[in-house]
């Protein structure tokens, strides 16, 4: 079938459209994707502002006409946490599903983390044995681990690039005060979940995914993506301290002169590196593989998972 899933997050809004059945990987056929940074449309009042509601109803107004175009059988849409955390979220959610009839799905943050761990499972495979997989959005920090495909623990922490990036840093670069402030909230929110995740055990395969990420295994020596998601990429610690360090003290036009780092991206890569850096050393992680799949394939994953079973009459087994 061909499946389209509309994700609506707090730096972007993107339409994937794949080719996909029960038991097979996901086929991306068509992707149409606009920066919002619906977080940016947050008010002091934690309302989404009037200019932001406009452009996210006119996006997806234009995806599900672009769906349709596509072929698209099943259209499967969810917010994450700037409409999840706006006080008129379910408001503006209702509005937009007057407007272009889809019924878009506010996922929770541990839901967030939840599917993406599913990605990431089917993507490294059983023999990869306990996974701890990170993933830094615009408005929150995931984190599960475990050896299913349910991990053992999730959880959803508000450390998205974007987020701190406006809510702890006024220059361009941040001073060296606003980054050691930043620096010590994020290593203190982080710390209180490390006990509840190890406790389950150490994990034998560390992995990253989402934007924040691959940029920082690009520009610390990864493969671009032109070669393809099949090729192995990681991030070792040394170099994530490093960069961490260096990224503070550049300037957002700077950091997007960087291979693989985009424009739109540069002013709160900064803030990523900081939460990235401190996520590998107070988990102890030595190197982190970066996983082409995330919370979009794992969403795709989950409603294959719930597709009812064919009768294939050739042969009498269930499909």
């Amino acid at each position: 079938m061909r499946l389209g899933v509309l994700d609506i997050g707090s730096n972007t809004v993107h339409l994937l459209v794949v080719d996909a059945h029960r038991g097979a990987r996901p086929m991306p056929a068509y992707s149409h994707k606009v920066e919002l940074r619906l977080s940016e449309h947050l008010g002091d009042d934690n309302r989404l502002a009037g200019k932001g509601v406009e452009r996210l109803g006119a996006f997806v107004e234009e995806a599900v006409a672009l769906a349709e175009d596509k072929g698209v059988e099943d259209l499967v849409a969810f917010a994450t946490s700037a409409v999840r955390e706006a006080s008129n979220g379910e408001q503006v959610l209702a509005e937009i599903d007057q407007r272009c009839g889809v019924d878009i799905t506010v996922l929770s943050g541990r839901d967030e983390a939840r599917l993406t761990f599913l990605a990431v499972r089917r993507w490294f495979g059983w023999s990869s044995g306990r996974l701890l997989a990170f993933d830094i959005g615009g408005g929150s920090l995931e984190i599960a681990a475990g050896v299913d495909e349910e991990p053992d623990v999730a959880v959803s922490l508000p450390l998205g690039a974007g987020r701190l990036t406006r809510d702890w840093f006024t220059g361009d670069p941040p001073s060296a005060d606003e980054v050691r402030k930043l620096r010590k909230h994020v290593r203190a929110e982080i710390a209180r979940t490390v006990g509840d995740i190890v406790r389950y055990g150490g994990a034998d395969r560390a992995v990253a995914t989402s934007k924040t990420f691959k940029q920082l295994a690009r520009i610390a020596g990864a493969a671009p993506s032109s070669e393809g998601p099949y090729v192995a990429r990681s991030l070792s610690r040394e170099d994530m301290a490093d960069w961490a360090a260096k990224l503070t003290t550049m300037e957002a036009a700077e950091r997007a002169q960087l291979s693989g780092v985009s424009e739109g991206r540069a002013a709160q890569l900064a803030a990523g590196a900081l939460v990235a850096d401190a996520a590998m050393d107070l988990f102890e992680v030595e190197r982190l593989d970066v996983c082409p799949w995330a919370l979009r394939e794992g969403v795709i994953l989950r409603r294959l998972d719930l597709l009812p079973g064919r009768l294939d009459q050739a042969n009498g087994v269930a499909e």
